[in-house]
């Protein structure tokens, strides 16, 4: 059974599976690719480029426009047309740039540029009131890197910031690179509204129990250092319930706020602004996993939420009034979708299993859900299986050159499928999830969607480092450039023949006009769709061709010619290919590259790009930026923690004096091992990080990796309900492993708690939480193997309708009231009519004295509950010299036998009885009552009671 993965969060470039190396991008920096069509009438333009992992876009009022960079930059265009943006602020040196993590948010004051503010939310390099930079965007023991995030304003002087950075608020406490914080954007009522993750692993289920110290946040009820275990933990994804919890200070992980976008401080009128507690205060929402974008419905103060989902659901939440309340409660850890997340529900937390007790209402579910095997809209043409929705906008109402279908609808976007949706709107205006309708199958990584002053959808590609507009025209539409050229390389002067025969335009019969610029200088130097120049000088020149209809509607093309002078050839010499790595492993790396006209360059003209390739299977991919490094030969990074099926690519890009670049890119896969689960007994569920699988099963992960097993603290089966007893390893019922390098396999071992009952009229039940009584009194002279002594009872036995004054006692794990006996290991079914008969099994095997067992009796309590122990104690298992067990048959006056059991160890099979019976027969050997046989499903203290008829 493979283990279905699904991510969410921002990534890079989707690079092409496969080994070995491969050159890209040798004529120079890579061109944006262009998109397909929009539906018809839509064309998809690129309207700003060269940006560096762009997450958010910003329109301001006087027509510029601002894009944030994942790294910590804000650029400033002069308008979509403006191709050399001005750098408005550089926060690098605060901004975690690791994996999911750096700048998300940007927005601009509500009346910008007069009031001069732009705030931005980001993954702050440090910790809650500690300095930045802390780790410089790399984390040297994964899981171990504290960190926080902030929302800040920043003061514009024009195009530039100026003056210091204001905090707002600093929060947001993780250990774990996904998640940290979400976006920020101001209400119709003038307050600035903030959403924020919940800081935990998207691996596994995490409820606080990684790293080291150990819940480095100090989540209740340890302190930092201590461990947080079920059912009482309140760290990791909890964080995102951490309102329900008014003993400790609030976190505003996985929460919505609403503050004074001049001080931070919650609002008088906030739904919880009588609290104590700051935080508490500022709350308007909670329960989120990764809000990571969200809009206001124009018109009305409600929120529509893209809250990215784990393991199988995709939800777009409705806050319909965060300013006035409730506080909403949306479910997360405890609920995916609007059902229980297997995960959580299956580590039995207080905090999730409150809420599922609680009464209707007490979790507000999703608007809208979509599954990751789901197809979202009819022949929308997006891949399924891994989900991440991260763009969300509201075309508007009224005006707009949209068709009137698209009035009032949500357009939606999934970074890992490249699509984008419209949900139109329904007769009550709101969006109708009966509605929806593909808008784009190949969005290039969208992370932002926003309706620019034009009323025109933009969105932001985060793969590409473009911002992306979708224009529409009822009427004529416009033409498509294409470009080729001949020769594209080559010495001086060097002749190239033209051709834009490829340009289209989707207007019948449209005739077309060619305009050729050969250097790119503003001037067009030629006409036709074929042309020629020559090249008299070295250099390296772009080439433009500008293609226009009839009615004057544009579109531009362009290729790089060099001249006299080639790309550099980049070489990755560490690690080789073919190299493997675990969770953890110090892989280091290095490279060199030589250029034609310059020689060997120069550690400054290289760069690494590590980026992280997370699949839901091989032809379905997106990607987790993992770190950058320029000016260096080489390095070293650490594996990651990541689910499987996944890989590294590591890409070295070298750049010559010229300008000009090349890359090579080394594929490196992680080192694996097969995860088995299996129940005793078979066929029953188990949860390995949030993922239910049944019995038995096995998957795949990467060693090293951070695991969670989980098992049900009863599970109903048809007829029979069983309840967990232990795991092999020893670890609780829900705890943390983490993959060794050998196949391993977990067995969790269940007890039936059912009425049982033979054709007689005894019946078996299993009771928890009873002890072993020790039998102190009589030692009896039993030794070695197949040994067995009789015994005297002290009060008479009534079994199966007869009355017995003694008893035969074996070594092997047998009491029978009728004589002789001759014991023997090897055990086997009842009822049996071969001797022994009239017996009592509680644990038949093959079993031996050793120095330190010995066989033992004892006569407590007084008339009539007396009780008659005979315990077997410290007994050896034949074939192993160092295995060891205890148990006991219980006779009472009243007829009732009990056995019970001490000293099995939950890793060895063969000590919990996969190798012997368990029961009780009658004398003619034609009736017996079996709780076992070869079934490993004994449990110390849990006691096995066989109760008369009557």
């Amino acid at each position: 059974m493979r283990r279905k993965i699904r991510q969410a969060g921002v990534g890079l470039l989707a690079l092409v599976l496969g080994v070995p190396v491969g050159l890209a991008s040798a004529a120079g920096p890579r061109t944006p690719a262009r998109a397909a069509p929009a539906p018809p009438g839509f064309t998809q333009q690129v309207v700003l480029s060269g940006l560096t992992l762009p997450t958010k876009l910003a329109f301001s009022p006087d027509g510029r426009v601002f894009v944030a960079q994942k790294n910590g930059v804000i650029k400033v265009f002069d308008g979509l047309s403006d191709r050399t943006p001005t750098v408005f602020a550089d926060l690098r040196a605060q901004v975690y740039d690791l994996e999911d993590l750096g700048l998300i948010g940007l927005a601009l004051a509500p009346n910008f540029p007069a009031d001069p503010y732009v705030y931005v939310s980001y993954s702050y390099d440090g910790v809650i009131g500690g300095g930045a930079p802390t780790y410089h965007d790399t984390c040297a023991v994964v899981g171990n890197c504290r960190s926080s995030a902030r929302v800040s304003r920043l003061r514009a002087d024009g195009d530039t910031m100026t003056g210091a950075e204001q905090v707002l608020l600093h929060d947001w406490c993780t250990q774990i690179d996904s998640h940290s914080i979400g976006d920020l954007g101001f209400g119709p009522d003038g307050a600035l509204y903030v959403t924020g993750g919940d800081g935990a692993s998207a691996t596994f289920t995490d409820y606080g129990q990684a790293g080291n110290p150990t819940n480095p946040c100090g989540d209740p009820p340890a302190p930092v250092g201590g461990a947080l275990t079920p059912p009482t933990s309140e760290g990791g994804a909890l964080r995102a319930q951490d309102l329900r919890t008014p003993g400790d200070p609030t976190g505003l992980s996985g929460t919505l706020v609403r503050v004074d976008p001049s001080t931070g401080a919650a609002l008088p009128d906030n739904p919880l602004a009588a609290s104590a507690e700051a935080n508490t205060r500022r709350i308007v929402a909670y329960g989120l996993r990764n809000a990571y974008r969200w809009t206001f419905r124009p018109g009305t103060g409600e929120i529509w939420a893209a809250d990215v989902g784990w393991r199988t659901w995709e939800e777009v939440n409705r806050i319909t009034n965060p300013a006035a309340g409730p506080v909403r409660n949306y479910g997360w850890p405890c609920y995916e979708g609007n059902a229980p997340q297997h995960g959580y529900n299956a580590a039995n937390l207080t905090l999730c299993e409150s809420l599922y007790t609680a009464p209707a209402g007490t979790v507000t579910p999703p608007y809208y859900t979509y599954a990751h095997t789901q197809t979202v809209a009819t022949e929308d043409g997006c891949r399924t299986g891994g989900s991440s929705p991260t763009g969300m906008a509201f075309y508007p109402a009224g005006g707009g050159s949209y068709p009137r279908a698209y009035a009032g609808a949500l357009f939606f976007a999934d970074y890992s499928r490249n699509c984008i949706w419209a949900m139109r709107a329904g007769a009550d205006g709101l969006p109708d999830p009966g509605s929806i309708v593909p808008f784009s199958s190949t969005a290039a990584g969208p992370v932002d969607l926003e309706i620019g002053p034009d009323r025109d959808l933009y969105y932001v590609d985060l793969v590409g480092g473009t911002v992306r507009r979708f224009h529409y025209s009822s009427g004529n539409q416009p033409p498509t450039a294409r470009i080729a050229a001949t020769p594209l390389e080559g010495n001086a002067p060097l002749p190239v023949s033209f051709d834009a025969a490829g340009s289209t335009d989707p207007d019948p019969g449209e005739i077309l006009n060619y305009q050729w610029d050969f250097t790119d200088d503003g001037t067009y130097d030629a006409t036709g769709v074929t042309v020629a120049h020559t090249y008299p000088a070295v250099g390296t020149y772009t080439a433009r061709l500008r293609v226009t209809d009839l009615a004057g509607l544009v579109d531009t093309a362009t290729v790089r010619v060099l001249v006299g002078t080639n790309a550099p050839v980049p070489v990755i010499t560490k690690p080789l290919t073919g190299t493997t790595w675990s969770v953890g492993q110090t892989i280091y790396y290095a490279g060199t590259a030589t250029d034609p006209q310059d020689g060997t360059l120069p550690a400054s003209a290289l760069s690494w790009h590590l980026a992280n390739r997370h699949c839901t299977d091989l032809d379905s991919c997106h990607t987790h930026v993992m770190r950058d490094a320029s000016g260096v030969r080489g390095g070293s990074f650490l594996g990651p923690d990541h689910e499987y099926p996944s890989y590294l690519e590591l890409t070295l890009t070298a750049t010559d004096s010229d300008g000009l670049s090349a890359s090579t890119t080394l594929r490196l896969d992680p080192k694996t091992v097969e995860i088995s689960l299996v129940s005793n007994p078979v066929g029953l569920r188990l949860n390995l990080d949030g993922i239910d699988y049944t019995t038995p099963a096995t998957t795949r992960a990467i060693v090293g990796s951070t695991t969670t097993l989980s098992a049900p603290v009863q599970q109903p089966t048809v007829g029979v309900t069983y309840e967990f007893e232990n795991w092999s390893d020893g670890g609780a019922r829900t705890h943390v492993v983490v993959a060794p390098a050998r196949p391993t396999t977990y067995t969790a071992t269940f007890v039936s708690n059912t009425y049982c009952a033979d054709n007689f009229g005894y019946t078996c039940a299993t009771v928890p939480n009873r002890p072993l009584v020790r039998a102190d009194q009589t030692v009896l002279p039993l030794t070695g193997d197949d040994a067995v002594t009789q015994v005297p009872l002290p009060f008479p036995v009534r079994f199966y309708g007869q009355t017995y004054a003694s008893a035969w006692v074996d070594v092997d794990g047998r009491l029978s009231f009728l004589p002789p006996v001759r014991a023997s290991g090897a055990n086997g079914p009842l009822p049996d009519e071969a001797a022994p008969n009239a017996a009592l099994y509680p644990f038949w095997d093959d079993l031996v004295v050793r120095a330190d067992s010995s066989i033992r009796t004892a006569v407590l309590g007084t008339v009539p509950d007396r009780r008659f122990v005979v315990e077997w104690r410290n007994i050896g298992l034949y074939g192993s010299s160092s295995a060891r067990i205890t148990f006991e048959a219980v006779l009472t006056e009243r007829g009732e036998i009990t056995f019970n059991y001490a000293d099995l160890t939950a890793s060895k099979p063969r000590e919990l009885g996969d190798s012997a019976t368990v029961g009780i027969e009658n004398a003619p050997g034609t009736v017996a009552l079996v709780r076992s046989l070869d079934t490993a499903s004994l449990g110390n203290n849990r006691a096995i009671v066989f109760t008369p008829p009557g």
